[in-house]
C-alpha cells in the first residue's frame, strides 16, 4: 500500500501496526476454502436438485463478507473491541434464546434462526465474544482487586453453557468449556479447581450419553462400528486412503458424491481425496501457524487483557479446527462442527473472521506494547505467571 511513516490516518496507521503475516495467513486460509469450494460443493448441488455452482456462489459471497468483516473488525483498539464482545454476547444469547422458542427442530435440536430468508446460527458469532469477555473478567482480578472478576467469568461460562445445552449442542459446548478452562489455568486458576471443572465436564458428557438419542447413537456408532456400516465417517477415511499423498487430481473425487455433508463437516475428506494427506498436511500447519503466532507476539504485552484474549481466541480457532480434522480421520465421534473459513456455512464464517478480525486488532503494535518475535528460540519466551490478586 502507498503509505508513508508521516501519514496519520486511521488506515495508515492500521497497515504500519497490523501483524502483516498474520493477516496474509487469514486471507491465504479464506482463499484456500474458496477454492476448495469448487471441488466439494457441485457435487452436493445436484443431488439437491440446484445448479451446480449454487453452493459455490454462496461461498464466495460469504468470503466478500468475512474478509470484509475481518478487515473492519482489526481496525479496532482494545477499548472497542471489548465493546463490540459485548455488543455481540448479548445480541447472540438473545438470539440463541429465540431459537429455543421459535427455532425449527432438526435432528432432535434447535439452533438455527431464520432471519429474511437467511439461516444463522447465533452460538458461532457468541463464541468469539464470549472468550473476550471472559478474558477480559479474568485480567480485571489483576488490576482491581476490589472486582469479582472471577465469579463474573464464571457466569459468563455458565449462562452460555446452559443455552448451549438446552438447544441442544454438546460440541459447541466441549469447544466453549475447553477454552474457557484453558483461560482458567492461564490466568492463575488453582489446578486443582482446574481438575474439578474436568470432572465435572466429564460427568456432563456422560450425562448427555445416556440423555440424548443423537448422542449415544454417534458414541455407539464410533466405538462399535457395525460390519458394512457406511457412516459418513468411513466414507471420509475411505476418501484418505483413495487420495495417498498426493491426491487424485482436483475434480477426480468420487467419495464426495455419497457425502451428504462433504461441503461442510467433511470437507477435510475431499481435500483429502483429491490433494492428497500433504495438502491436508499444509493446511493443519497453516491452522498452527495462526495460532501461534499471535500468542508468541502477544506474550510480552504490559496489558494481562490482551495475555488472555489472544490465546483464547487463537485456541478458540485451533480446537475448532482439531475437532473438524479428528471426525473426518476417524479420531473423534462426529459433532457439527465445521472447519473455520474452509467448509461452507455464512455464521461459520462470519464467526471465524470476528475471531480473526479481533486477534489482529489486539496484537497489533499498540504504544507501548513489547512483541515477541515469532523466530525467538522457546527457552526465551515468557512463561506463564498467574495473575496477582
Amino acid at each position: 500500500m502507498p503509505f508513508s511513516r508521516a501519514d496519520r490516518s486511521r488506515l495508515a496507521e492500521w497497515w504500519f501496526t497490523v501483524d502483516r503475516r498474520l493477516l496474509t495467513a487469514s486471507l491465504a486460509l479464506l482463499a484456500v476454502g474458496l477454492v476448495v469450494s469448487f471441488a466439494a460443493s457441485p457435487a452436493v448441488a445436484l443431488k439437491k436438485g440446484l445448479p451446480a455452482l449454487y453452493f459455490v456462489e454462496r461461498h464466495a459471497a460469504v468470503a466478500l463478507l468475512a474478509g470484509a468483516v475481518l478487515w473492519a473488525v482489526s481496525l479496532l483498539d482494545p477499548r472497542a473491541v471489548r465493546r463490540l464482545a459485548l455488543v455481540l454476547f448479548l445480541a447472540g444469547l438473545a438470539a440463541m434464546v429465540l431459537v429455543l422458542m421459535t427455532g425449527e427442530e432438526i435432528n432432535g435440536a434447535r439452533r438455527w434462526l431464520r432471519i429474511a430468508g437467511v439461516s444463522l446460527q447465533p452460538s458461532e458469532i457468541a463464541k468469539p465474544a464470549f472468550v473476550v469477555l471472559a478474558a477480559w473478567a479474568f485480567s480485571e482480578r489483576a488490576r482491581r482487586p476490589d472486582v469479582p472478576a472471577w465469579p463474573l467469568a464464571a457466569g459468563l461460562y455458565v449462562l452460555l453453557a446452559v443455552v448451549l445445552v438446552q438447544q441442544p449442542d454438546v460440541g459447541q459446548t466441549v469447544l466453549v468449556s475447553l477454552v474457557w478452562g484453558v483461560l482458567f489455568v492461564l490466568a492463575g486458576g488453582s489446578l486443582l479447581w482446574a481438575g474439578g471443572f474436568l470432572a465435572a465436564g466429564l460427568a456432563g458428557l456422560a450425562l448427555a450419553y445416556a440423555t440424548l438419542g443423537y448422542v449415544r447413537l454417534r458414541v455407539d456408532r464410533f466405538f462399535n462400528p457395525s460390519p458394512g456400516d457406511n457412516s459418513q465417517v468411513d466414507r471420509a477415511l475411505q476418501a484418505f486412503t483413495e487420495g495417498g499423498l498426493l491426491g487424485r487430481g482436483p475434480g477426480e473425487g468420487t467419495i464426495k458424491t455419497v457425502l451428504p455433508d462433504a461441503h461442510t463437516d467433511f470437507i477435510l475428506a475431499v481435500i483429502a481425496e483429491e490433494y492428497g494427506a500433504l495438502a491436508c498436511l499444509a493446511l493443519l500447519a497453516l491452522f498452527a501457524y495462526l495460532a501461534f503466532r499471535p500468542i508468541f507476539t502477544t506474550a510480552r504485552s504490559p496489558d494481562p487483557f490482551i495475555r488472555l484474549a489472544v490465546p483464547g481466541l487463537a485456541l478458540l480457532l485451533a480446537f475448532q479446527a482439531l475437532i473438524n480434522m479428528g471426525v473426518n480421520t476417524g479420531l473423534l465421534p462426529p459433532k457439527g462442527i465445521t472447519l473455520p473459513f474452509v467448509s461452507a456455512g455464512g455464521s461459520s464464517a462470519l464467526a471465524t473472521a470476528i475471531t480473526l478480525g479481533m486477534m489482529l486488532a489486539l496484537s497489533r503494535r499498540w504504544p507501548g506494547a513489547t512483541r515477541v518475535s515469532i523466530s525467538a528460540p522457546l527457552d526465551s519466551l515468557p512463561g506463564r505467571r498467574p495473575l496477582q490478586s
